[in-house]
């Protein structure tokens, strides 16, 4: 029943956190949108207002007018909406399907003992250590460089050679399935933490100002918009590169490599440098930006280049007249079984409600059997049985001689 009930959290918790994730990533992608397509007014009554930028837009049988004030306008007639509990359902959803799927089962998800064996309580404690170390540094970063001259492009190179050995540490030390999810947590941990300590608190300066009799330096108000608008960009070249590290746990040929840090990082930079195509392909549009094509290709050659070197080697041909493989009966792949499976899928535990003991009940999972262990090689979960290639081998082609139960 606890199994059950955990698979429950797990399913309801991964459907709020990808829903979440969509209204803020969306969120995101919209603002930076406008703020690459507003075009600096004319009128003499907006100007008036302060409206430093305004667009038309058409959707859904309405027409829109969004306008932007630097710093802020003089007064707010309507309700004012806060962008930040997307960014925080997200965080705190992921956290806690975080913590049923790896943390709670640390030493089934989170440990593999042929990378590094070490005990649950202080695996979980260097996965947790992981967030919020990479919040300081990066923070760090943003303080002592982001206003400097080349600023941004010191930034972006210090923040990249951090997240690659940060990959690179996390797969020396997790299994590879739990490293490339780590590191995608790690950094929408940092974009979380824009929001909450950046983001927000500048904006609730810039709205207390507002209200307040009290006159308050312009330029002083600025700084809180400028350090907003830095940190809400780096989150939308964050989405891409953290979508692909949370959706890699499905691909096993990917963290099981053994080059898998570097294949993240370099789908990672890949994600970052196509976002940056999109980024500025708008204000491109309006003459603001350079062709930024070049961004796209290289993404996109990064992206071809690592699926030519992880193209499996082509299987020898079969000399004239050599003999076939014998093929494997039950009892060969039984043997495997009960010292690989049988542990998880036995007659004491059923994770998944998957029994393979018994031959009624194994023909039923015959395909599952096949896709898990021999084709994404994701079973044993992290190989904590140890089967070798050999048996997986073995396992093959007892499926193609017909998976036979007998």
């Amino acid at each position: 029943m606890d199994v059950y009930l955990l698979d429950w959290a797990n399913l309801l918790l991964r459907w709020l956190h990808v829903i979440t994730a969509i209204a803020w990533i969306g969120s995101s992608f919209y603002f930076v949108f406008l703020d690459n397509n507003l075009i600096k007014p004319t009128s003499p009554d907006l100007l008036e207002k302060g409206v430093d930028g305004a667009i038309w837009a058409v959707h859904g049988g309405g027409f829109y007018n969004p306008q932007k004030y630097m710093v802020a306008p003089k007064k707010i007639h309507t309700h004012l909406h806060w962008f930040y509990w997307e960014s925080y359902s997200t965080w705190l959803s992921g956290f806690a399907l975080f913590t049923v799927l790896y943390l709670w089962n640390a030493g089934t998800y989170l440990i593999d003992k042929s990378v590094f064996d070490w005990a649950p309580p202080t695996a979980i404690g260097a996965a947790l250590a992981f967030l919020v170390a990479f919040w300081l540094l990066y923070d760090g970063i943003c303080r002592v460089f982001g206003f400097r001259k080349n600023g941004d492009a010191i930034v972006g190179a210090l923040v990249f050679v951090v997240i690659a050995f940060g990959s690179w540490l996390a797969t020396e030390l997790f299994a590879g399935r739990a490293a490339f999810l780590l590191v995608g947590a790690m950094i929408a941990t940092a974009m979380s933490a824009n929001v909450f300590f950046w983001i927000i608190p500048g904006q609730r300066t810039v709205v207390a100002a507002m209200s307040s009799a009290v006159k308050v330096d312009p330029a002083s108000l600025a700084i809180h918009g400028k350090r907003g608008k830095q940190r809400s960009v780096h989150n939308t070249y964050f989405t891409l590169p953290v979508i692909f590290a949370m959706l890699s746990n499905h691909y096993s040929f990917l963290y099981t490599n053994e080059h898998n840090w570097l294949i993240l990082v370099v789908m990672m930079l890949a994600g970052a440098l196509i976002r940056q195509y999109f980024v500025m392909r708008h204000g491109y549009k309006l003459g603001r930006n350079k062709n930024p094509v070049a961004y796209a290709a290289v993404g996109t050659v990064l992206l071809l280049a690592t699926i030519v070197a992880l193209a499996p080697a082509p299987k020898a041909p079969v000399a004239p007249g050599a003999a076939a493989p014998a093929a494997v009966g039950y009892a060969q792949v039984k043997v495997v079984l009960e010292q690989r499976c049988y542990s998880c899928h036995g007659e004491q535990v059923q994770l998944k409600n998957v029994r393979l003991d018994q031959p009624d009940l194994l023909k039923t999972h015959t395909q599952a059997v096949y896709q898990q262990v021999v084709v994404t090689k994701q079973m044993p979960m992290n190989n904590a049985t140890g089967i070798t290639d050999d048996e997986r081998a073995l396992v093959a082609r007892w499926f193609e001689a017909g998976a036979p139960v007998q």
